[in-house]
């Protein structure tokens, strides 16, 4: 089978070994959950309850507010015990509620649903309150709601980033549903094709999907294993030779990209009435003790799950998310949320803790970059206060993927140019 895939990129050290072979395991939470009411891009949840109140997991507890929004459920049964202003892992605060865990895990669940139609996927998926697990959060009924004809479906299986194996351990232990949500999600988009891409370096996970995706009609494919691949752009161009035009998105060439977590949370939200307060985390580094793969509920703090995989004492720093594109967290306090698929506990040795030198005018960011930019005539330009002159090198078409700084000999941060960049660009045509 030919492995496609797209121009440029990095193929950074995967370490993938530490909890790869680790099955999906779950992790109950402890005395107390605290959800955030903002866990998707666009408008913050609107709580529904009151402290007091008697809860279940899967009880609604804030509703959507805009149409760029998303429900919010209990993880767990118990009572409601506050609304507050708490950090998420950003930094910034917004409102959480706090649940007293009765450890009993009652369940609330919506009606199962029955062959539905288009409309009927597209309505589960809002009162479900799914949204994109791959990292972006955003709603996933209004990606399905798109206007213009969407004729191919991808799945992206690729899993690129270092460490993360949650998808991989999904598509492996849980393949016939992964195949199962693919399925509605065509239906729901009137797509003509569906294709899932794995990387090479799972294929057994690749094994597993395509025993069911045969039967489904549903195209299977393997993809370089290159970071990356898992970007919407790239894996359009590596699956279909389409090119996103810039300031364009995917829907305009026929094509929608979803991620397998967020296929699975479909087709569990449908067939089981199951609304989405629990996901698959990565915890891995190697200051983790017992680095795996776990089925974690939403509300959950970090500190929490990551005393269950145990602390080595080398531990320096914390990451949500990959090492290319996470976040690099001052507390592990905040709680887990829909779309955290990682949490990575780092030895100094795993890190780059160097102060960046000048540039070298070596090209090797713009020889890497995925979207064919110049990063470092941006970071030149934008330390100069040169805001109107850096617009001609488009930092607004950065993914902000990391792989500029990643093989930047001088460590300059990169990435954090083309985000302030972007920033500053913005608030100058606002003004």
């Amino acid at each position: 089978m030919k492995i496609k895939t797209f121009r440029y990129g990095v193929h950074p050290e995967e370490r993938k070994e530490l909890s790869k072979n680790a099955p999906i395991a779950a992790v109950l939470p402890g005395e107390r959950v605290a959800v955030p009411m903002s866990q998707h891009i666009g408008a913050p949840a609107e709580p529904v309850v009151n402290v007091g109140d008697r809860v279940k997991a899967g009880s609604l507890i804030g509703r959507a507010t805009a149409i760029v929004s998303a429900n919010v459920f209990s993880s767990v049964s118990g009572t409601v015990a506050a609304l507050e202003m708490k950090e998420g892992v950003s930094g910034a605060k917004c409102l959480h509620v706090v649940i007293e865990n009765d450890f009993k895990y009652e369940e609330e669940r919506l009606a199962m649903l029955t062959d539905p139609e288009r409309e009927e996927i597209i309505a589960r998926a809002r009162e479900a309150g799914i949204v994109g697990m791959g990292g972006a959060a955003f709603p996933f009924d209004v990606k399905l709601s798109v206007k213009n004809p969407v004729d191919i479906l991808l799945i992206n299986g690729s899993e690129c980033e270092p460490y993360i194996t949650c998808d991989y351990r999904l598509m492996l232990e849980r393949a016939e549903g992964v195949v199962s949500g693919v399925k509605l999600v065509r239906k729901a988009l009137g797509a003509k094709r569906a294709v899932i891409a794995v990387e090479a370096n799972k294929r057994d996970a690749f094994d597993a999907l395509q025993r069911y995706a045969a039967a489904e009609g549903i195209e299977t494919a393997l993809v370089k294993t290159k970071y990356p691949q898992g970007g919407e752009k790239q894996l359009i161009y590596a699956l279909t030779k389409r090119k996103v035009p810039a300031g364009k998105l995917p829907g305009d060439v026929g094509c929608i990209v979803t991620n397998a977590a967020t296929a699975y949370a479909l087709y569990e939200a449908v067939v089981f009435g199951k609304p989405l307060y629990e996901r698959v985390v990565t915890v891995s580094g190697l200051a983790a003790a017992r680095p795996g793969n776990f089925s974690v509920r939403t509300g959950t703090s970090f500190g929490y799950l990551a005393k269950h995989a145990g602390i080595a004492s080398d531990f320096v720093k914390a990451v949500q998310g990959g090492p290319m594109m996470g976040v690099s967290m001052h507390s592990l306090e905040p709680s887990v949320t829909k779309s955290s698929g990682a949490l990575l506990l780092l030895t100094e040795g795993e890190i780059r803790a160097v102060e960046p030198t000048p540039c070298i005018n070596c090209a090797r960011c713009a020889n890497v970059c995925p979207m064919s930019l110049m990063p470092m005539k941006t970071d030149a330009l934008i330390l100069k206060d040169k805001t109107e002159e850096t617009k001609k090198y488009h930092p607004e078409l950065c993914i902000e993927c990391g792989s500029c700084a990643y093989v930047c000999p001088a460590k300059r941060p990169l990435v954090q140019s083309q985000r302030l960049a972007k920033k500053l660009i913005l608030n100058r045509e606002r003004r």
